[in-house]
């Protein structure tokens, strides 16, 4: 998913070709070198460092993100503090508070960097251009958008109606390479249990690695 970010010191612009993105890209649709050529113009590449934020709760988002290396967290905090993870974004993923991106207002939601990162960022009104320019890009975002929506429908589906270790498991079907990767607390938060409840849960024979 500028104006969004405050300032960070430790991030900066550079200057690179995106290859990644466009590899991802053409896992579904066919680029021409047009079209290519255009989207490089159009992405700025943002360096963060571990625990830099990209977006803050009440910024206005412009961006989506698209990870190149590293890990970002999507999270939204409660009124006690409480840290809830709604996404996970490794290497190969999108993310942005897409609330705030579509209404420009401001976001409830922060996003924030679990390692050192790099970031390719797309915004919004220029995705509005590449799809008049170029329509395979609106059908490579309608195809990441039905994805996204059924994702989240399951997951919404799972917390409803099942325990908390079957909502485990399903993480680890959608982030396999995360297992080992992140700390007890984040999977906690993204499956909805405490962290003192994860962790006894994780004790449990049947859970042990």
């Amino acid at each position: 998913m500028m104006g969004f970010i405050s300032e960070i010191a430790a991030s900066s612009v550079a200057v690179m070709e995106p290859n990644s993105l466009i590899q991802h890209i053409e896992k579904l649709v066919t680029l021409t070198e047009e079209a290519k050529a255009e989207l490089l113009s159009l992405v700025q590449v943002k360096k963060l460092r571990k625990k830099d934020v990209l977006i803050y709760e009440g910024d206005i988002s412009y961006y989506s993100n698209f990870v190149d290396t590293g890990l970002l967290r999507l999270f939204a905090v409660d009124k006690t503090g409480v840290e809830h993870v709604i996404q996970f974004a490794p290497p190969g993923w999108w993310v942005g508070d897409m609330g705030s991106i579509l209404k420009q207002q401001a976001g409830r939601l922060y996003i924030d960097a679990l390692e050192n990162s790099t970031v390719f960022q797309l915004r919004w009104s220029s995705m509005q251009e590449l799809y008049t320019k170029h329509p395979i890009f609106e059908t490579y975002f309608r195809v990441l958008a039905e994805n996204s929506l059924a994702a989240y429908q399951s997951r919404l589906l799972n917390h409803l109606s099942m325990p908390a270790r079957d909502r485990y498991a399903a993480f680890c079907q959608l982030y396999p390479s995360l297992i080992d990767q992140l700390p007890q607390k984040q999977i906690a938060s993204y499956i909805g249990v405490t962290p003192e409840f994860f962790s006894k849960m994780m004790s449990q024979p049947a859970l042990k690695k």
